[in-house]
């Protein structure tokens, strides 16, 4: 004859898991430990402080920089000779440097012209959108 053995019927268990909860919590230490020092590292950079009254606003000069290598000053070519003079102004006067590079102009040649413009000392400096110089 068989014997039927009975199994107890599992009890509910009145304690809450907290493993997934500690999982959590760690990984929240984690990030929190990663991106302090990130959050706490300072850039410096110039900002404007408050408003300075600007009496004129003098037009930006536009360094046009063609697919061959060949500079324009507002539209007129010039030799590479001439470019740290007028550079030397732009700084004097205060005014803006707009930058147009041809998007087929070889990247060594815009950062070589870069250098130049950072070497004069100008700070008021913009890029204009990669479209082909108009002729």
């Amino acid at each position: 004859m068989a014997r039927v053995a009975r199994i107890p019927e599992p009890a509910l268990m009145s304690s809450m898991n907290v493993t997934p909860f500690i999982d959590v919590m760690l990984v929240l230490l984690i990030v929190m430990i990663l991106s302090i020092p990130i959050a706490t590292q300072k850039v410096p950079i110039d900002l404007p402080s408050g408003k300075n009254p600007v009496a004129e606003q003098l037009p930006p000069a536009v360094l046009g920089i063609d697919r061959q290598g060949a500079l324009f000053w507002n539209g007129a070519a010039i030799p590479d000779a001439a470019l740290a003079e007028k550079l030397g102004a732009l700084h004097q006067s205060g005014a803006t440097l707009h930058m147009q590079t041809d998007p087929e102009a070889r990247y060594e040649r815009f950062d070589a012209i870069l250098a130049q413009v950072k070497t004069a000392g100008v700070t008021r400096l913009g890029f204009v959108g990669n479209r082909p110089l108009e002729d």
